[in-house]
């Protein structure tokens, strides 16, 4: 599985706006809402924050991966936003996070689920790929930049 047949380049953000979580689970929700048929803003943020509320998917290094389980939907879809500045999303390292990767998948699809953000949080172990979206000045370069990491695994 390869990260950008599941990406929905309509869904990133490459700046966020909110300073906060919830701000940004709320940001994410919507974009990717607006461009998945069928998937709502209000019920992707329940699952998200749902989520959360068990532990934080900040897994440190400035990297998110906020992920659900959706009954529903049809595909593994996936999304990502940046934030510059840096949030507090109560990750691991207690350090802002700056990069997110949003996994949304149909509620009885656990191997997939697994292998997705199994694939994901291997990019984004890579210093160099981070910088790599940190700089990335438009959709154009996050894109090349993930599809780059892609073709390496």
């Amino acid at each position: 599985m390869k990260i950008t047949d599941i990406l929905v380049e309509d869904a990133i953000i490459l700046d966020v706006e909110s300073d906060t979580k919830s701000g940004v689970l709320e940001e994410m929700a919507a974009a990717l809402a607006a461009s998945v048929p069928g998937l709502e803003t209000d019920r992707l943020l329940k699952v998200l924050s749902e989520r959360e509320s068990l532990q934080s998917t900040g897994i440190g290094e400035g990297v998110a991966i906020p992920h659900g389980k959706m009954a529903g939907l049809d595909s593994l879809v996936a999304s990502f936003a940046r934030s510059r500045a840096g949030i507090d999303f109560e990750a691991i390292d207690q350090q802002p996070t700056h990069l997110f990767f949003l996994l949304v998948v149909p509620e009885h699809s656990a191997g997939q689920h697994l292998k997705a953000l199994a694939r994901i949080s291997r990019f984004l172990r890579d210093p160099e790929f981070r910088g790599c979206l940190m700089e990335a000045d438009d959709l154009t370069s996050i894109l090349t930049a993930i599809q780059q990491e892609d073709g390496k695994f």
